[in-house]
């Protein structure tokens, strides 16, 4: 499950399988893994480099040439941590981060489109659960694009790789991993003994009717079903061991063994898919080949609500539909970036108005900048950037590469956006800044770094002001109010200045603030813009 359906917002839910398949690898690259005999990681290091000559607009040098070969170290669920520099690597939004560094991505995106609680609301719905499950992927995809998440190399489903799932299942029997029981097919957990290598659980925690479902007809209780014989008003195909359909956890397995082979990269996921999901992943796929490895398990954090886990069963959970709906998708998209991935993501009001704030700084500072840039000459040469602009835009690239090559630390890297924006904003607003020698070549070179960041995070709009009146607009929606009533507020509020009435003037202006409306004066007026409502304020 990746990191922008944590929202569990439709189901089937879907995992991410991310790696290349040696078919896919650029000519000449070869990756090759080192393992450490006291250290529990490993790195994996490309035999040559890609190359990396582009030509930016500030300094002749490209943002990916400040780093041509970092060092990405990721946190591994298998082992504890691992360093990698591959030719071809993605998982979750930072599919883009590794394109940037010049990486070929091969990402696949699979669907559940059959499993029990498909079939359970199909029935409910009175819906072909096929046909139930192909709406909620393309609504899932829908909400992707809402969120400017690029799409998938390949997205394959289930009932779309029978075969696939059945030449696995015969491979994974004939290897002595599974047995048949009237035309259910079990995978024999005891006789694969690394079984519990990911989640660190052994055979014993796995008690009958609790992880695992109550069977007297398993081995071992916590033997898995690979193969559910049919049963009366579900979907079923011919098999070798007579009609039925796959188990939950071989689509995964066989999906990937079709699209990347049976060893890849980066496998990713909810920490909830460790065990057993993953778990069962893991010990079928070796199973069916013994060279099966997948060198990096990641798992992202739950969003929780108050502390509390997000799930659909709590009744505590929100569709991406639901909070787009009054909050911009980049605020979203900035929210789900501002922690970690592996950390709990608190989702709140707070949080998300704290988004939306930032993104409408960041796209007003730029679209102020971009306004006045467009008003000279662009043509800007490396010795005609101060140097204490060129190293603030230095210090900006060295903080994005290397705080997303250390596990990825998006919080880190959104965070070294504010020294090159609060420049721009002295450029432009203050008497010194005014002054400053090559202030229009600073501007530029600063608005191209910037740029530079937001588009490989995923942050860039293609219009400034377009996103910037959405903005406006989901604020106005928020706190349910017009444009119309605040500029008539704001002319009561010119009429009590001019009458002296600065206490009525002063509550205009904060009754304004308690709904998340912030009055700009200046000597052309007063205009208004979103921001944290006070109450909500008050709380950070």
């Amino acid at each position: 499950m990746g990191t922008f359906s944590l929202l569990k917002c439709y189901t089937p839910f879907s995992s991410m399988l991310f790696a290349h398949s040696p078919r896919t690898l650029l000519s000449g690259y070869r990756a090759a893994v080192f393992r450490k005999k006291k250290f529990p990681s490993f790195r994996a290091v490309s035999s040559s480099q890609p190359s990396t000559a582009e030509k930016s607009s500030n300094d002749g040098e490209s943002f990916r040439s400040k780093s041509p070969s970092p060092e990405v170290w990721l946190h591994n669920t298998m082992t504890i941590l691992v360093m990698l520099v591959f030719t071809s690597i993605s998982i979750f939004f930072i599919g883009r981060y590794f394109k940037h560094l010049g990486l070929e991505v091969c990402y696949v995106r699979n669907f559940t489109d059959v499993d029990d609680k498909i079939i359970a609301r199909s029935k409910e719905l009175g819906e072909d659960p096929i046909s139930l499950s192909r709406r909620y992927c393309e609504e899932f995809c829908q909400d992707m694009v809402t969120l400017n998440c690029l799409p998938p190399t390949v997205e394959p489903k289930v009932s779309e790789h029978i075969t696939q799932i059945i030449d696995m299942i015969e491979k994974i029997l004939n290897n002595g991993y599974a047995y048949n029981v009237d035309g259910d097919v079990y995978f024999n957990v005891e006789n694969f003994p690394e079984y519990g290598k990911l989640s660190s659980r052994g055979l014993e925690d796995n008690r009958a009717g609790e992880r695992v479902a109550v069977d007297s007809r398993k081995k071992n209780p916590a033997d898995f079903a690979l193969w559910k014989s049919v049963k009366p008003g579900e979907p079923f195909w011919d098999s070798p061991w007579g009609p039925g359909r796959p188990g939950w956890h071989i689509e995964c397995s066989a999906m990937s063994e079709a699209y990347l082979g049976y060893s890849f990269d980066i496998h990713g996921g909810g920490i909830d898919l460790v065990f057993p999901h993953h778990e069962n992943e893991i010990a079928q796929s070796c199973a069916a080949c013994s060279k099966s490895d997948i060198s990096v398990w990641m798992h992202n954090g739950f969003v929780t609500i108050d502390s509390v886990k997000m799930s659909k069963s709590l009744g505590n959970f929100f569709t991406i539909r639901q909070v787009v709906d009054v909050y911009h998708p980049l605020a979203l998209r900035y929210f789900l970036m501002s922690a970690h991935y592996r950390s709990p993501m608190n989702y709140s009001n707070i949080h998300l108005e704290s988004a939306s704030d930032r993104v409408f700084y960041i796209y007003e500072t730029l679209h102020a900048c971009e306004s006045l840039l467009n008003q000279h000459d662009q043509t800007v040469r490396k010795d005609s950037v101060p140097s204490d602009t060129l190293s603030i835009i230095d210090n900006l690239y060295t903080v994005f590469l290397t705080s997303m090559s250390d596990d990825l630390h998006t919080p880190v890297a959104l965070a070294g956006l504010s020294d090159p924006l609060k420049l721009i904003n002295d450029l432009l607003h203050t008497r010194k800044g005014k002054k400053q020698q090559f202030r229009i070549e600073s501007l530029a070179a600063l608005n191209k770094s910037i740029g530079d960041v937001l588009t490989v995070l995923g942050l860039m709009p293609s219009s400034y002001s377009e996103v910037l009146q959405q903005l406006k607009e989901k604020a106005l929606k928020r706190a349910n109010v017009t444009e119309g009533e605040i500029l008539q507020k704001i002319e009561e509020r010119d009429a009590a200045r001019i009458q002296k009435e600065y206490a009525k003037s002063d509550d205009i202006r904060k009754d304004l603030a308690v709904l998340g409306i912030a009055l700009m004066d200046s000597p052309n007026g007063t205009t208004w813009r979103p921001t944290i409502p006070l109450p909500i304020q008050e709380q950070l």
